[in-house]
């Protein structure tokens, strides 16, 4: 590259918006982890351009589709890439870098200060630095306990070696909401194993509620001094979790390729909790996903779409955003000016950002949809469900990753990364701020 070139791509990379620089530096680690599993070594016969990259976004953007046998494809090196790419991808490569300078006593800029405030979507620089610490203290706790409390499942029937890798490999995928797990058949196997059915949805719920509400409940421990983002959190996570569990095992409880197949109705309502929990944000299961019923089917959908938290390991349109959405509908139907949540209210701000987001995510959905219908033939429910997970990052499939063709593919990949950067930042970027010359009178339509 040319010096006058490389002084034009230098200033407009300054020029760049903060959510921007993330989206390159996300789109620039799916690079370089796609060359890194196409190393001779990360696999045991080679992969080709195009698995690479999928696995390496799907990695990066901590979903967990796959179109390869993660245990069976990829050699120790090549899981332990895909692991370093999980762990960048869900903690965020500009908070790991921000933590690595603490811990060096680095100086942290101010530049690097406002990339760290939009990937943790804080609204203020302050107290920064320390959500970054214990978001680590909060990372290295849980996936260490989760690493131990796996050992007791994985250690005794692989061995003190591999048993180890499993279960490190499965506590930073759980924690980190990936799916990515080093068994073809996920945790099929041990669906009615209790620890399986304890660890994993703890592991997958605590990194998916989000690192603000994780500061919250580590400082101030008391429902009172909680935030407002915090309390709707913990009751909208409370809420769809209970929903979850209660419609998966009524729906499920005698389809005898799901939870009919187990004899206890202690087994059959463990493994319901671990495959409602699970849904939201990360694609591990325990039961065929291809098997349930297609009302199970529709309200995995939604659920996905909702997601988790915002400045979570979790993708979707985030539980605040539906819970806002509901708020605002209550609101009109009792036609007050603005919703109300625990004795606090929500501008019409908050209320436009929500409406900007929801709209976003259902046309790429939709959109994705339309192409991959028109480019596969296989069931629109299936495609659907397809198009839902990758956007949600949760990596739940009905078993088509594999067959779609190079045109679905894409559709996916690029699906994965909205997911990941989140369709609102994406809108954000694309969009040009252009001030009205010319204030027009207010028009009437008729709505509804």
């Amino acid at each position: 590259m040319s010096p006058g070139l490389l002084s034009v791509f230098r200033r407009r990379a300054i020029n760049l918006p903060p959510s921007g620089v993330l989206m390159l530096t996300y789109l620039l680690l799916i690079v370089v982890g796609t060359g890194l599993l196409m190393l001779p070594a990360a696999t045991h016969g080679g992969i080709g351009w195009s698995d690479a990259l999928f696995t390496a976004t799907s990695a990066v953007t901590v979903t967990g589709l796959v179109v390869l046998d993660t245990g069976g494809d990829f050699t120790l090196l090549g899981q332990a890439m895909i692991l370093l790419l999980i762990q960048l991808g869900g903690l965020g490569i500009v908070t790991f870098a921000v933590l690595i300078l603490s811990m060096l006593g680095l100086p942290i800029g101010l530049s690097q200060r406002i990339y760290l405030r939009n990937e943790l979507n804080q609204t203020s620089m302050s107290d920064l630095l320390r959500m970054a610490m214990v978001i680590l203290r909060v990372v290295l706790l849980f996936e260490l306990a989760g690493t131990i409390a796996l050992a007791f499942v994985f250690v005794p029937e692989f061995g003190w070696v591999e048993g180890l890798w499993q279960s490190v490999f499965h506590a930073v995928s759980a924690f980190n909401n990936a799916g990515f797990g080093l068994f073809p058949d996920s945790f099929v196997r041990w669906a009615t194993h209790p620890m399986i059915n304890i660890a994993m949805p703890v592991l997958i719920v605590v990194g998916g509620i989000g690192f603000s509400v994780l500061t919250d409940l580590y400082y101030h421990r008391s429902w009172r001094r909680f935030s407002l983002h915090t309390r709707l959190m913990l009751a909208g996570t409370a809420a769809l979790a209970a929903w979850s569990i209660a419609s998966f095992a009524i729906i499920e409880w005698d389809n005898p390729a799901t939870l009919g197949q187990f004899e206890s109705p202690v087994a059959r309502f463990s493994a319901s909790i671990f495959q409602a929990l699970t849904t939201r944000t990360a694609g591990f299961n325990t039961v065929d996903i291809a098997a349930i019923e297609d009302s199970s089917a529709l309200m995995f959908i939604l659920l996905m779409f909702i997601g988790g938290g915002s400045a979570s390991t979790a993708g979707g349109i985030k539980v605040t955003t539906f819970l806002v959405m509901l708020l605002a509908t209550a609101a009109f139907l009792r036609r007050r000016s603005d919703p109300v949540a625990f004795h606090r209210s929500l501008g019409h701000a908050e209320i436009m950002k929500v409406l900007a987001l929801v709209s976003l995510a259902t046309f790429a959905v939709a959109a994705a949809t339309f192409v991959m219908a028109l480019s596969n033939e296989l069931a629109f429910l299936d495609l659907l469900f397809e198009a839902v997970s990758a956007f949600g990052t949760v990596g739940l499939s009905r078993g088509i990753t594999g067959q779609l063709d190079s045109v679905g593919r894409a559709v996916v990949i690029i699906l994965m990364f909205i997911g990941r950067v989140g369709p609102l930042a994406l809108g954000l970027f694309m969009a040009t701020r252009v001030p009205p010359s010319v204030r027009y009178p207010a028009g009437r339509i008729f709505l509804g």
